[in-house]
């Protein structure tokens, strides 16, 4: 990064206004160095903006407007399944922990977006209807062909703000889960909800005074 665009950078966010125009400059890097989860590299831009039907407008627009959200159309360079937040955030740990991992994600207004290979918006919810879910666990929302999603902005709105990438797109061909993998995701969050309600139930209220040890910890 040039000493000038270091210098506006810093002074911007002294004041939280935005430096000049150049945001793939700004996603380049030292910044991405230390918030590599979370920015959109300029690849990464240039990968979602082949979504639209017009990508070298599409990223004008984000160059002019780094901070303003995007709406994306689904199922050419991705679909995306919708699901509420706490829900996701149980599938993305099994992705992580016991899985292959994930895609971009991000966050928008209450729920998390996935991003998955095109194809899954077609094929994820008959595999689900193979599959038992209690009233408590909401059914994906898939948006694929015909369909488009917001999207948060490149730069990272204010604190406080409605829309996040959770996982940054950062190549020009990410790795996007097919169905089976969000298959298992859903199947595995579903189960573990399920599995701690029940822990809960099974035990009756504690008598007052009584000493109560908690033995689920032993091995």
């Amino acid at each position: 990064m040039d000493s000038s665009l270091r210098e506006e950078t810093a002074a911007a966010r002294a004041t939280g206004t935005p430096a000049r125009a150049d945001v793939f400059g700004l996603l380049a890097a030292d910044v991405i160095d230390r918030h590599r989860a979370t920015l959109v590299t300029p690849a990464g831009a240039a990968w979602l903006a082949s979504a639209s039907a017009h990508p070298r407008s599409t990223l004008s627009l984000w160059e002019s407007r780094p901070t303003a959200p995007a709406v994306l159309p689904c199922g050419t360079a991705f679909d995306v399944v919708n699901v509420p937040v706490v829900f996701g955030r149980r599938m993305l740990d099994r992705l992580w922990e016991a899985g292959p991992g994930s895609g971009p994600v991000a966050v928008h207004r209450g729920r998390m977006l996935l991003f998955a290979a095109p194809g899954t918006a077609q094929r994820l919810p008959s595999l689900l209807d193979w599959e038992e879910w209690g009233d408590s666990v909401p059914a994906p929302l898939c948006h694929g062909r015909g369909d488009a999603v917001t999207v948060p902005a490149l730069a990272p709105e204010p604190a406080g703000g409605h829309s996040r990438w959770l996982v940054a797109p950062d190549s020009r061909a990410p790795w996007l889960p097919g169905p089976e993998v969000l298959l298992w995701a859903c199947v595995r969050a579903a189960r573990a909800a399920s599995a701690e309600a029940v822990r809960v139930s099974i035990f009756p209220p504690a008598d007052e005074g009584a000493n109560v040890y908690d033995v689920s910890r032993r091995r």
